[in-house]
């Protein structure tokens, strides 16, 4: 028998063809499916251009959209624009958490507040965020505190029933020997409750976020005079369609952005977890 012997230049090539396979998975995949999605909204822009009944709207083909986009981002405006979104979303994810975290572990650990409090959680949690827009303006003195609010009930549920689900499927046996080791309450939750529950409570807050992104553009149609939504709402009504598609475009490169930053904190989360 003769024994194999690797150079280091085979080692090499080894090393930099598992390198390029990584980077054509992870970058690969990606780009192709962004070239694809370029492709029918291209497709989409031709054909609404070669209609008679519908070439007004041809400036939502790229070819119009994408330098209006450029020029939003180049000008300075667009950070005007964007800026007041990123608040109002900010605050309703802030108050939505402040009030879901704690509620949800108390559900969680209590069988009889899960019992009494399933029915009417789940009742408001199937209300469209935005059926509470004549609530919210009658009850908040200036819009934005309305916009607030309904951006506070679209997110609020997914991170109260992940917390509540997360403290639920803790076992029993940690908190016994939290209590034989004379942890107080307090030590528990600090120690215990929260650091299992963390990757649950971002896994929540990751479907609030992707829920209150969508419910903020019809709620800035409300009587502000700022914001992504405001900004979408006039363009349409001065017929400005290559802007109305620039703005499109922001919001969801603006709300993958957002996303991807909460995916990074929950495999951290996780990552420090085990």
């Amino acid at each position: 028998m003769t024994a194999t012997t690797t150079t280091p230049a085979t080692a090499g090539g080894v090393e930099i063809g598992h390198y390029a396979r990584r980077i054509s998975e992870n970058l690969g995949y990606p780009l192709l499916g962004l070239a694809i999605l370029l492709g029918f909204w291209w497709l989409g822009g031709y054909l609404i251009a070669s209609n008679p009944s519908t070439q007004a709207f041809s400036a939502f083909a790229p070819e119009s959209a994408l330098p209006r986009a450029w020029e939003l981002l180049w000008s300075g405006t667009l950070w005007d624009t964007v800026h007041p979104s990123l608040s109002r979303i900010g605050l309703g994810l802030f108050w939505a958490t402040l009030v879901a975290v704690p509620v949800g572990i108390l559900v969680g650990s209590l069988p009889v507040m899960q019992k009494i409090t399933s029915f009417p959680f789940q009742l408001l949690r199937m209300v469209s965020p935005l059926a509470w827009m004549p609530i919210a303006v009658l009850a908040f003195e200036t819009w934005d505190g309305a916009i607030v609010f309904l951006l506070f009930m679209a997110s609020v549920w997914p991170i109260l029933f992940s917390t509540a689900f997360a403290v639920q499927r803790i076992d029993p046996m940690y908190f016994k020997v939290a209590r034989n080791f004379g942890a107080s309450p307090l030590a528990s939750l600090r120690r215990l409750v929260i650091p299992a529950v963390a990757p649950d409570i971002l896994a929540g807050f990751r479907l609030a976020l992707g829920i209150a992104w969508v419910v903020l553009v019809p709620a800035e149609y409300l009587g502000v005079t700022s914001g992504l939504g405001y900004a979408i709402n006039d363009a349409r009504d001065i017929l400005a369609y290559d802007l109305l598609a620039a703005l499109v475009l922001v919001i969801g490169v603006i709300g993958y952005v957002l996303d991807a930053i909460v995916v990074a904190l929950i495999r951290y989360v996780g990552w420090q977890g085990t």
